[in-house]
Formats: structure tokens, C-alpha cells, sequence
């Protein structure tokens, strides 16, 4: 049987993720229930003068994993991406990234051109299967 962890993100002061360390849930599990403040408390008495926030690599909470880079948004208690491009716009319900103009719904491969504000098709070379070597 596999060994349940537990994902833990450290904030500095801006809120942005400085690493994610993994816990076994034995070290957060209470009475048969997990408790996050087990897991800050024994990260913290671990790594003094930081602070951690449980991250859920399932993505159960939080809107999604954190990662390096990410800011945790306490008001809407929530991981964020970085910003991609200055021009995007975070989408305050979904918590994501969106271009200021949709991407083309064709089935072709595009990429977001920031300078001219535009969605520019890209050319992906599909693979050889016939398995030449």
C-alpha cells in the first residue's frame, strides 16, 4: 500500500512559493483526520522564521498546486501562477490567467504573441511513425 504525503508550500513575505516539501500524513493526522496546523507547526519548529501552507498535489484545494514561483492568495485562500505576459488578465473567479482575446478554437497550435497583442500560429511537427530510425 501506498504511503499518503502531504504537500506544503513555503510563503515569504510576498507570498510567493519558495519551495514545496512533502510530509508524511502520519505527521498530520489527528484522530484519524488531517490538520494543517500539525503540518505548519512541525515545518516551522523545523525551519524557523518561515511560513508553509498545505498545497494539494490532486489539486482538493486551494484551485491548484503550488509551485515555485506561484503567490498564495489569502483572501481568496488560493495558489496563482505566475503572470505570463503583462497584457493577461487573472480571471477573478477561476483564479487563472486569461489573454485579453481568446485563443482560435480551430485545432490549430497557436502561441500568444505579447508585442502585437495576437494569437500567432505555430507549426508542430507531428511525428514519424512509420518507425524509421
Amino acid at each position: 500500500m501506498a504511503k499518503l504525503m502531504a504537500h506544503f508550500a513555503e510563503i515569504d513575505s510576498e507570498g510567493t512559493v519558495q519551495r514545496v516539501l512533502v510530509l508524511s500524513n502520519e505527521r498530520i493526522t489527528q484522530d484519524g483526520e488531517e490538520v494543517e496546523e500539525l503540518g505548519t507547526a512541525y515545518l516551522q519548529n523545523m525551519f524557523p522564521d518561515t511560513d508553509w501552507v498545505q498545497t494539494s498535489y490532486n489539486h482538493n484545494f486551494r484551485k491548484r498546486y503550488a509551485g515555485i514561483g506561484h503567490k498564495y492568495d489569502a483572501e481568496h485562500d488560493a495558489f496563482i501562477p505566475p503572470q505570463p505576459f503583462p497584457s493577461w488578465l487573472l480571471n477573478e473567479e477561476s483564479l487563472s490567467w486569461e489573454a485579453p482575446f481568446p485563443m482560435p478554437d480551430d485545432d490549430k497550435h497557436y502561441q500568444w504573441d505579447e508585442e502585437n497583442q495576437s494569437w500567432v500560429e505555430i507549426d508542430i511537427e507531428q511525428p514519424n511513425n512509420n518507425n524509421d530510425i
